[in-house]
């Protein structure tokens, strides 16, 4: 009978600690994983980083330059089963797919004209000192937008090499699962 309620005992704090770690993970911090060489040479692939959730849990709207975490599926509406399945702890026992999660640059916010012009990226008609590129940007042609209310446009520091905000749209802030802290 002791190792029964032994047992109980030991798996019931398992159970609570589980559920600490993934409300931790979901609604506070979290760390993960740089896939690729878009924010080359600000971040590099495979580097991990650890991410403030409470922007994402509170609706803040991220700064210009802050260093974000993305569901890149712009399309699709975001559910609180999405940040359960994004959790890094029930994401190793249900077998997910995390590429939709990209780690970007946020450039602009809502009601700002952007402007891609000779190379260079314009806000506002001011141009952007982005002295964490990588290199110069090579672009075909300008192109201008203005990002939308409850939205952000976002790019990646290796600007030749990056699928972002350019491609894919702009990002609705719900999108926006965190922010890097370091």
């Amino acid at each position: 009978m002791n190792v029964v309620k032994q047992i109980w005992s030991w798996f019931g704090s398992i159970a609570i600690s589980f559920v600490i770690v993934v409300f931790l993970g979901v609604f506070v911090f979290q760390s993960t994983r740089v896939s690729g060489h878009s924010m080359d040479p600000t971040l590099h692939d495979s580097q991990r980083v650890y991410v403030s959730k409470l922007s994402h849990t509170f609706h803040y709207e991220p700064n210009y330059e802050d260093i974000v975490i993305i569901d890149s599926r712009v399309d699709l509406k975001r559910t609180f089963k999405n940040d359960l399945m994004d959790s890094p702890l029930l994401s190793l026992f249900v077998r997910g797919d995390d590429k939709h999660v990209w780690i970007k640059r946020v450039i602009g916010k809502p009601g700002d004209q952007l402007e891609l012009k000779d190379n260079q990226m314009y806000r506002n008609g001011e141009l952007l000192n982005e002295t964490y590129i990588n290199e110069e940007m090579r672009a075909n042609g300008n192109k201008k937008w203005t990002v939308p209310a409850d939205h952000i446009f976002v790019m990646g520091d290796n600007r030749n090499n990056s699928m972002d905000s350019r491609v894919i749209g702009f990002i609705p802030i719900d999108h926006v699962l965190g922010k890097k802290l370091f």
